[in-house]
């Protein structure tokens, strides 16, 4: 299979896994139209289903398929979110944000009782980092909020290029109306330490590092969709250089 033909089929195994009367997150991006697009063809056969999605553009595309439509307010706990990722690594954490919408899916995938990834093989690494680092900022200050940035990956031996993400010629806005800054790290040697770095940082509103979040992997590859589980009170490990 090639790329897209492993993301479709590891978007319908995660479909396959959905029970009725699930109330489930929706993720965003290119794997995640995947399984939108496949669990609204089994709604409109009579699947019933509720979800929440993580953006703009999930909403509308769940909305035409005729996905019933909820709101965290009204069901704060989910059963399941099913999101893609950019990377993940051997202890399931991920680098996600690059369709934009990290804040949304880490609140809707940390209101859920499971989330799965669904992604194809070129997604999994053995560290985190080729993937430029998502760090969404509030615009007030967003250069103060970079330069504490930088120190803060100084004070974990590491340099990045940051970049203002730009659409349109413009500032990329979330759908919070906040800033990406897209940190160009190279190998992380340590997600968990730079995720409660950049946790306690004024003006970061969030970032794409998922820590200990993720349980499950649906991994399309060439042979067919793999299931990768993450063994349980597994705390995220440190990642050590090989």
């Amino acid at each position: 299979m090639n790329t897209e033909e492993q993301k479709k089929a590891a978007a319908q195994a995660a479909v396959d896994l959905v029970r009725p009367g699930m109330k489930i997150g929706l993720g965003t991006g290119s794997t995640a139209n995947y399984f939108i697009d496949l669990l609204g063809a089994k709604v409109r056969e009579g699947f019933d289903v509720k979800a929440v999605p993580t953006s703009r553009a999930s909403y509308d595309r769940a909305k035409n398929n005729g996905i019933t439509l909820i709101t965290l307010e009204e069901f704060p706990r989910l059963d399941l979110t099913v999101d893609g990722a950019d990377e993940f690594d051997g202890n399931f954490n991920l680098i996600k944000g690059g369709g934009g919408a990290l804040l949304m899916e880490k609140i809707v995938a940390s209101s859920s009782r499971y989330m799965f990834v669904i992604a194809d093989e070129s997604k999994k690494v053995t560290r985190l980092g080729k993937f430029p680092l998502p760090i969404e900022v509030v615009p007030f200050g967003f250069k103060a909020t970079a330069w504490k940035i930088e120190n803060a990956l100084k004070s974990c031996n590491l340099a990045a290029k940051l970049t203002v993400r730009v659409k349109d010629g413009k500032p990329f806005q979330t759908d919070a109306g906040n800033i990406i800054v897209d940190a160009a790290i190279g190998w992380i040697p340590d997600p968990v330490k730079l995720s409660n770095l950049l946790n306690i940082l004024p003006g970061v509103v969030d970032h794409g590092l998922f820590i200990g979040i993720c349980g499950r992997v649906l991994l399309g590859t060439k042979d067919g969709v793999k299931q990768l589980d993450k063994p349980p009170n597994t705390p995220p490990a440190k990642m050590r250089k090989q």
